[in-house]
């Protein structure tokens, strides 16, 4: 009598069985032929990718593990060793990369930064980083970020130069705001608009908008003085001066009335030295030597 074992495979089942072993060794041989085919584009050898790899999934679980640490309010000599750790695995400050320097001298960035050299990644405080190159007159913003395993990203916004603030003993470099920038020569301050007076690096902002008000002279004004800390005395290229009065409204009124004047009768360029309108709805001129001129006329006579 033939004996049937229970539970045996039919050719069916059998049949099936095998198909999607071979499936599955067909997509696994594909699998692989793919990944080969990507590792020899990449310009890394198999051995530096699985670094990589390494050192991605070292540095995962150190962040985690610092920030784990943090929440739960863990002492600082834990935090000292989860950063060491993270050091040990090569997150340590290497290299210092720096954009958006363009007139600054880029030296004064990294200075700013090198006591970071070769500290663990988790202990660099990028606030802190950020408020040191705040203090640094050229930064008007700055942003950073850390780039694993072993660099800093340092991203510099520059404040622009605007104009020469005179002072009794040097020319200085100025921003739109009046912030000082460094010191400039007499040679390179040439063509810039220069400022004077006491207080007069505080109003920087506010001279701006009082030239923007006539765009057609704007250009042609070369100096300002802030005068007793209240008013504006404008220089031309002419060497002709306009004596403005008190307050912003009341300048922004008296310099768009001269330059309709200088539009219709050509102020600038001729005999008057100075222009005075002080005195509202009124403009007084003043001409070398006429004083004298009337003067003697008057003992003449």
């Amino acid at each position: 009598m033939a004996t049937i074992k229970r539970g045996g495979k039919g050719v069916r089942r059998s049949a099936a069985s095998t198909q999607r072993a071979n499936s599955a060794r067909r997509a696994k041989a594909k699998t692989s032929s793919f990944m080969d085919a990507v590792i020899s584009i990449l310009p890394f050898t198999e051995e530096q990718l699985h670094r990589v790899f390494l050192a991605v999934i070292l540095g995962g679980a150190a962040a985690l593990a610092w920030f784990i640490a943090s929440l739960a309010g863990v002492p600082a000599m834990a935090q000292q060793q989860i950063a060491g750790l993270a050091a040990d695995a090569g997150f340590v400050v290497r290299r210092v990369t720096v954009t958006g320097v363009e007139r600054m001298n880029d030296a004064r960035v990294y200075n700013s930064v090198l006591r970071k050299q070769d500290q663990p990644m988790p202990l660099v405080d990028l606030q802190e980083v950020r408020s040191d190159l705040l203090q640094l007159s050229w930064v008007k913003d700055a942003r950073v970020a850390r780039q694993l395993p072993d660099t800093l990203l340092i991203d510099i916004v520059e404040r622009k130069p605007h104009a020469v603030l005179a002072k009794p003993d040097r020319l200085v470099l100025i921003d739109a705001t009046g912030a000082e920038l460094e010191p400039v020569s007499k040679a390179n301050a040439k063509g810039m608009l220069v400022v004077s007076g006491p207080g007069a690096k505080l109003q920087v902002e506010e001279l701006g908008k009082l030239l923007d008000a006539a765009p057609a002279l704007k250009p042609r004004v070369t100096a300002a003085e802030w005068v007793g800390n209240r008013r504006w005395d404008l220089t031309f290229d002419t060497r002709q001066v306009l004596a403005l009065p008190e307050g912003g409204t009341e300048s922004a009124a008296a310099l768009i009335s001269f330059a309709k004047l200088d539009g219709g009768s050509r102020m600038l360029g001729g005999k008057v030295a100075t222009f005075d309108m002080r005195a509202p709805g009124r403009i007084y001129m003043r001409v070398p030597g006429r004083a004298q001129e009337e003067l003697k006329m008057s003992g003449g006579s």
